[in-house]
C-alpha cells in the first residue's frame, strides 16, 4: 500500500489509453448512497484509486489497448458516466465505449514518473469524466536496471474498490494473454459482452427493492449518532484545527511480518476469533489508555452478500460503525457481528431525515482487507502496490491490509502539529502492543508523504 506521493515507479516513457465515451445506452441507472455522497461533492482531481503491476516481459500496447477494451466490455459500472441533468440532479447512464487511443503524458526532465502519473489520472479519473478510469503504461527507459513495463489501472472511487481492481487487472492479464496467443480481438470483446459480470447498478437496485430499514437497526443508528450529537465517531485524540480541509499525511507501517502473522493468527484460533479481533482488541486497549473511552470509528463493510457479485466491479461497500468497548477478542468479535449486521442494511434511510451523512470534522474510519481470503487474487511476481491519490482533510482513515508478506497499514490524517503528534502516537502504541504478542520488534518502516 503507498499514495501517489510516494508510490515506487520507473523513469520512462508514460503513455495513458484514452477511451470515448459514445452514445447513451441507459438512461437513469441507480445511484448507491456512497456513489451519489461522493459524486455530489464535486468535479475533482484525486478522488480515485488505483493498482500498479509490473508485467514479466515487454507488451505491444496495441494488444494492451484491446485487451483494455475485452475489461470495459465485461464490466457495466466501467462504461458508466455521471452527469448533471438541465436542472442540477445527478444521473448516472452508461454509454457505448469507443476504441480508445494511445496518448504520451509528458515527463520534464528531473520529474518523478509518479508525478506524471498523478497528472494523468487527476485529470482523467474524476467523478464526472467520461470515462472515469485510465489504463497507463510506463516504458522504462533503455538504460534501466529492470526494463519490465509497469501497468497502472485507475478509475474514480464511484465505480470501484480495491477488491474490484484486483479484478479488473486478472481480467485484463487473461485478454492479453489470450491475445498473445493470437486470439482475434473481437470476438474477445463480443464474448465478454455476452458473458458480462453481475452489474453494479443491479447490486444497487437489489438492495433498493429490499424494503424498509427494521426498525431496530434505525434505533441502533440512533443510538451511534447520539453519542456524537448527530455525528459519526471522531478519531479520540486532538487533532488540532480540522474545521477546514487540511494537507493529508500518509504514513504506512509494515506491522508484522510473515512469521509474526503466522503467531497471531495461532492466538486468534486458540482463542475462537479471527485476526481482525485481535487487531481490534488492541486497537480498544490503547484507546482506552490513551483516551480513556472505547474504540469507536466508522467500519466500512463489503456488500457483496452473494456469491454472484464476487467477481463484479464496483463500489461493493457500505459504512457501518465499531464500538469496542473492552479489549478482549471474543468481545471484539460479538462487537464485529453487530456492525456487520448495521452494514447489511441501505444507509440512506437512515441518513435521508437528517438531509445526508453528517459531516464531521475529525471522523475516524478503520477498513479491514485481507486479501488471502479474496476469490480473486493475483501473482505476487507482479509486485502490485495499491496507491491511493493524494487530497486534503479533516479526518482519520486507517487501512489494513493483509497478505502472504504480512499485516500492513496505511494510515491518512490531517497535517497540523496535533494530529501529527497524536496520530503517530497511537500508531506507535499499536504496533509496539502487536509485534509484543508476536516477538520481539520489527524496526517497523514509517514511510511519510505530506501534500
Amino acid at each position: 500500500m503507498t499514495n501517489i506521493t510516494r508510490v515506487t515507479l520507473p523513469a520512462g516513457c508514460v503513455r495513458h489509453f484514452a477511451v470515448t465515451a459514445g452514445d447513451v445506452v441507459k438512461h437513469g441507472l441507480p445511484m448507491s448512497f456512497d456513489q451519489r455522497r461522493h459524486v455530489g461533492e464535486g468535479d475533482r482531481g484525486g478522488s480515485w484509486m488505483a493498482l500498479t503491476l509490473r508485467l514479466p516481459t515487454p507488451v505491444d500496447e496495441r494488444l494492451l489497448g484491446q485487451a483494455w477494451m475485452v475489461v470495459l466490455a465485461r464490466h457495466g459500472t466501467l462504461r458508466t458516466v455521471f452527469s448533471r441533468d438541465e436542472s442540477g440532479r445527478l444521473q448516472l447512464s452508461e454509454h457505448l465505449m469507443q476504441s480508445g487511443h494511445w496518448h504520451t503524458q509528458p515527463v520534464q526532465p528531473g520529474q518523478p514518473t509518479r508525478d506524471a502519473v498523478r497528472a494523468v489520472l487527476d485529470r482523467h479519473c474524476r467523478p464526472f469524466d467520461a470515462p472515469s478510469h485510465r489504463l497507463v503504461l510506463i516504458e522504462p527507459d533503455a538504460d534501466a536496471h529492470d526494463r519490465r513495463p509497469v501497468l497502472v489501472i485507475a478509475s474514480d472511487h464511484s465505480h470501484v474498490d480495491m477488491w474490484s481492481v484486483l479484478i479488473m487487472a486478472r481480467d485484463l492479464l487473461n485478454a492479453l494473454a489470450a491475445l498473445d496467443q493470437g486470439a482475434a480481438p473481437e470476438p474477445l470483446v463480443a464474448q465478454a459482452a455476452s458473458d458480462q459480470a453481475p452489474d453494479f447498478a443491479e447490486h444497487t437496485a437489489a438492495l433498493d427493492s429490499r424494503g424498509s430499514t427494521p426498525p431496530e437497526i434505525l434505533e441502533r443508528w440512533n443510538e451511534i449518532l447520539a453519542v456524537e450529537d448527530g455525528r459519526l465517531p471522531a478519531f479520540p485524540l486532538d487533532l488540532g484545527d480540522v474545521s477546514h480541509l487540511v494537507p493529508e499525511v500518509v504514513e504506512v507501517r509494515d506491522v508484522l511480518d510473515t512469521a509474526q502473522l503466522a503467531t497471531l493468527a495461532a492466538q486468534a484460533d486458540a482463542q475462537g476469533v479471527r485476526l481482525l479481533h485481535m487487531v481490534l482488541a488492541e486497537m480498544t486497549a490503547v484507546t482506552l489508555e490513551m483516551a480513556g473511552h472505547p474504540l469507536r470509528a466508522v467500519f466500512p463493510v463489503h456488500s457483496r452478500y452473494e456469491p454472484q457479485w464476487h467477481d463484479a466491479v464496483g463500489w461493493f461497500v457500505t459504512n457501518s460503525v465499531i464500538e469496542c468497548t473492552a479489549s478482549d477478542a471474543r468481545s471484539c468479535a460479538a462487537d464485529v457481528k453487530r456492525a456487520l449486521q448495521l452494514g447489511q442494511h441501505p444507509v440512506g434511510p437512515v441518513f435521508a431525515p437528517r438531509g445526508g451523512m453528517p459531516h464531521t470534522p475529525g471522523m475516524f474510519a478503520i477498513s479491514w482487507l485481507d486479501t488471502r481470503r479474496l476469490p480473486v487474487s493475483l501473482d505476487a511476481g507482479l509486485e502490485m502496490q495499491y496507491v491511493s491519490a493524494s487530497m486534503s482533510v479533516d479526518g482519520v482513515m486507517i487501512w489494513f491490509v493483509v497478505s502472504a508478506s504480512g499485516v500492513h497499514l496505511r494510515c491518512r490524517y490531517p497535517g497540523t502539529p496535533q494530529a501529527t503528534r497524536n496520530v503517530q502516537a497511537w500508531l506507535t502504541a499499536l504496533v509496539e502492543r502487536l509485534q509484543q504478542r508476536t516477538s520481539a520488534p520489527l524496526d517497523a518502516e514509517v514511510r511519510h508523504c505530506a501534500s
